[in-house]
């Protein structure tokens, strides 16, 4: 048995059920949904935002979805990368003025940047740079939660289901995060939040006390582990996988993929979202055919070292195999003749999770999370260096306009060609299994 599944057995053994624990109709995200990722620059890396997506499209094949990542390095719940405003006056003003500042920085960023996408679902995620990087502070608090309200009555009159997700905390190589003085500030924002989204009627999605939880387990084995990856801001793949997997189970993201049961014995055939034909039984193994309704969740390779600090297959990519009756031993298991690996006869009998196993599955769900990685980065660039692109006053004029609008264009068709590939990649094919005794 491999370490990773020596670390995740026991885990899997534990939580493992023949009913899944919430279903589709739990999720935010419907089909349908135009959906929108509003944040700062830990939003505009566009990692946790991909996963998310990813995870989306591959659970979910048939379901018309968009995803557009509007993410703006420095920005704060006020828009203020979008609309400018005095901050200083902002956090002195009164009630009635500061109201007046709010309601014309969050309406004309979200004007501008969110509502012509005409969004039905919009995460919003602020509170790193709101907090100024300080010891809490009241004032600054106020204009946050004011704006926050603001984001989520304007998108709302829009039509649109709002989603506030909290900040990560900061990771800095120190034996006590929790202690750190801009960590207890961002969880008195993060409280602060999840009060505004009851009271506002939005979803709410905690990152800070999961993320903190596992800094805070890694640090008592080493003071100087350092889980994200990326920088004590803004964590890298690693850092935001956990982000994404505390997101998706706040927000009613469901674990099963598929499973598929197998007695060896009597040739019995159960499972959920996937159908087994061609069963055969032969030198004390078995092989079948499988074709499944969904593909597993794709991890991005840069980011496995995550999977070890949390729960993140078993949580939200559940791709089983149960296949008992078979003699006791270590059996591989071999997909289009390609090794998804090694497993004793016990943990098959209790299911066994395929997610990123090796194998032509594992492939394909991380050909979609390519394509939609290089997706987002075309979004990217046409948004922000072609559409938002400010020409010098000696440049400006129709011509400039008209070479604008060509090169928007051609990225929408670049878009719309990925978005192609991305709605064909994602489409379960038929796989066939082999179940084999491994020679001692």
């Amino acid at each position: 048995m491999t370490p990773l599944l020596k670390k995740t057995l026991p885990a899997l053994l534990a939580i493992f059920s023949l009913t899944p624990t919430t279903s589709a109709a739990d999720f935010l995200i419907h089909d349908g949904d135009r959906v929108v990722f509003l944040g700062d620059s830990i939003t505009e890396q566009r990692l946790y935002t991909t996963y998310i997506e990813a995870y989306t499209l591959t659970r979910h094949p048939d379901w018309k979805l968009s995803f557009r990542n509007v993410g703006w390095g420095g920005d704060t719940s006020w828009l203020r990368q979008r609309a400018h405003p005095d901050e200083n006056k902002l956090f002195a003003a009164d009630e009635t003025a500061q109201q007046q500042m709010v309601e014309d920085s969050v309406g004309r960023g979200l004007a501008r940047d969110v509502l012509p996408l005409r969004p039905t679902v919009v995460t919003v995620k602020f509170g790193m740079n709101d907090h100024s990087y300080q010891t809490f502070r009241p004032d600054i608090f106020r204009a946050y939660s004011r704006s926050q309200t603001q984001i989520n009555k304007v998108l709302k009159e829009s039509g649109a289901r709002v989603a506030f997700l909290t900040p990560q905390p900061i990771e800095e190589r120190r034996a006590d995060p929790d202690q750190d003085v801009r960590n207890q500030s961002l969880s008195k924002f993060s409280l602060g939040l999840r009060d505004l989204a009851a009271k506002g009627g939005a979803e709410f999605a905690d990152q800070f006390e999961p993320y903190m939880k596992i800094m805070m387990a890694a640090r008592a084995t080493d003071p100087k582990a350092f889980i994200g990856g990326g920088d004590a801001i803004h964590p890298g793949p690693s850092g935001q996988t956990l982000m994404a997997w505390a997101v998706l189970k706040s927000l009613g993201a469901t674990p099963l993929v598929a499973r598929a049961e197998i007695d060896a014995a009597s040739k019995k055939i159960t499972g959920e979202n996937c159908r087994v034909d061609n069963l055969e039984t032969a030198n004390g193994g078995v092989s079948f055919d499988r074709l499944d309704q969904a593909l597993p969740m794709p991890i991005d390779q840069r980011a496995e070292s995550a999977l070890p600090l949390a729960p993140v297959l078993n949580d939200l990519s559940r791709y089983e195999l149960r296949v008992s009756g078979l003699a006791a031993g270590t059996y591989e298991v071999t997909i289009d003749g390609e090794s998804a690996g090694k497993v004793d006869a016990a943990a098959l009998a209790s299911g066994w999770n395929l997610s990123n196993a090796g194998g032509p599955i594992t492939k394909q769900a991380r050909e979609v999370l390519s394509l939609v990685f290089r997706k987002n980065d075309v979004y990217f660039n046409r948004w922000r260096n072609v559409q938002l692109y400010t020409f010098p006053g000696w440049a400006q004029g129709p011509d400039t306009e008209k070479g604008r609008a060509a090169e928007l264009k051609r990225l929408d068709g670049e878009i719309a060609d990925l978005e192609v590939k991305i709605d064909s990649a994602r489409k379960p094919v038929s796989h066939h299994f082999v179940v084999k005794p491994v020679s001692q």
